[in-house]
């Protein structure tokens, strides 16, 4: 464990000041429904979701609350850990800053990686990831430099790198903390083989994964894992490390 690891631990009791200071970043944390002083995930889970309506894309037209899947979800605490291993394709992605990579050459950066998948114009799931990824890295500090993260938009024919340059800074993404967009079919195959595509970007689901080197197993959390609960599965792979 880094010496900046360690320090973790104590940063980890001010998460809930950091959750609010990421949610001010967001320019939809003022939408009715929010309340002021809570965490980033009472804050996610009562946010308005109208502004969706005029972006959403493949949902139904006879559906009467086409969010009521996200409202239900939004209301579970909880979250679910599992271990897993996918057989990842090296596709495509283009960063943040324009240049073509791959899959692989991001995620084999010989560092621990943590890995989300999100979209810009999300007022709903996608703030409580980014909070959550953004007090990750306050909370880890200088250690941060220790890990990568990396997030994937599932809105690649919006979320240009442009988008994603403008959206880092809202949350204030350090330089170990990576946005990428790339083509559709690319960005669907990546979903689809870490499980987490469900047909549009209005149905996605909140997952955050986990693993400490090339060849090892994900830790997955299904749910709205708080960035206390990202941070104990990091500080494990640190101890197993010895």
């Amino acid at each position: 464990m880094s010496r900046t690891t360690g320090a973790a631990l104590g940063a980890a009791a001010g998460l809930t000041a950091l959750a609010a200071g990421a949610w001010a970043m967001d320019p939809h944390a003022g939408h009715a429904g929010m309340e002021e002083g809570h965490s980033a995930h009472q804050a996610g889970m009562s946010h308005d979701h109208a502004m969706h309506q005029m972006q959403e894309t493949g949902a139904s037209a006879e559906s009467p609350d086409p969010h009521a899947h996200h409202r239900a979800m939004m209301q579970e605490t909880a979250f679910q850990r599992s271990e897993q291993r996918y057989a990842l394709p090296d596709r495509k992605l283009v960063d943040m800053n324009g240049k073509e990579t791959s899959l692989l050459r991001e995620l084999d950066s010989g560092k621990p990686v943590i890995v989300n998948f999100i979209f810009t114009t999300c007022t709903t799931i996608c703030p409580v990831l980014s909070a959550t990824f953004s007090q990750v890295q306050g909370a880890l500090g200088e250690g941060a430099q220790d890990v990568r993260m990396i997030s994937i938009s599932i809105d690649p024919e919006e979320d240009t790198p442009e988008r994603l340059r403008a959206y880092a800074e809202r949350y204030h993404a350090g330089p170990e903390w990576r946005f990428f967009t790339g083509n559709r079919d690319d960005i669907i195959a990546i979903q689809k083989a870490f499980e987490v595509y469900h047909g549009n970007k209005m149905s996605h689901e909140p997952a955050i994964l986990l693993r400490q080197t090339a060849g090892d197993p994900w830790v997955r959390l299904d749910g709205f894992a708080s960035a206390g609960d990202v941070i104990k599965e990091y500080q494990h792979f640190q101890r197993a490390d010895g």
